[in-house]
C-alpha cells in the first residue's frame, strides 16, 4: 500500500460520511494524538516507555491509513530508544500530516 496524503481524510470520510467539519475535527485529534506519542518517545527514559509510545503511534497511523508513519513507528519499535535515523524518519512523516 503506497502512502497517499489524502488517505487520512479518505479514512475519515468513509467512517463519518460527508461531514467536512467532523472530518476536520477528527483529523486534528489524530494529529494531536500522534504529536503526543512523539513527545512521549522523546521523553522516554527506557525501552519500555519508548516502545509503548512507538506502538501507540503505529496503531494511530494504521487506523488512519498513514502507511509511511506506520512503517516509521514500526522501525522505532525495533530500534533502540532515540535512534537518530528513526526519529528523523518519524519527524519527516509527522510533518507531512
Amino acid at each position: 500500500m503506497a502512502y497517499d496524503p489524502g488517505a487520512i481524510d479518505a479514512a475519515l470520510a468513509a467512517a463519518v460520511g460527508d461531514e467536512p467539519l467532523l472530518i476536520a475535527e477528527l483529523r486534528l485529534a489524530f494529529i494531536a494524538s500522534v504529536e503526543a506519542a512523539l513527545t512521549q518517545m522523546r521523553m522516554s527514559t527506557d525501552i519500555e516507555a519508548w516502545t509503548l509510545a512507538a506502538r501507540r503511534m503505529k496503531g494511530l497511523a494504521a487506523s488512519f491509513g498513514a502507511v509511511r508513519l506506520m512503517a516509521a513507528a514500526t522501525a522505532a519499535i525495533d530500534s533502540t530508544p532515540h535512534d537518530t535515523e528513526v526519529m528523523r524518519r518519524i519527524d519527516h512523516e509527522v510533518a507531512r500530516l
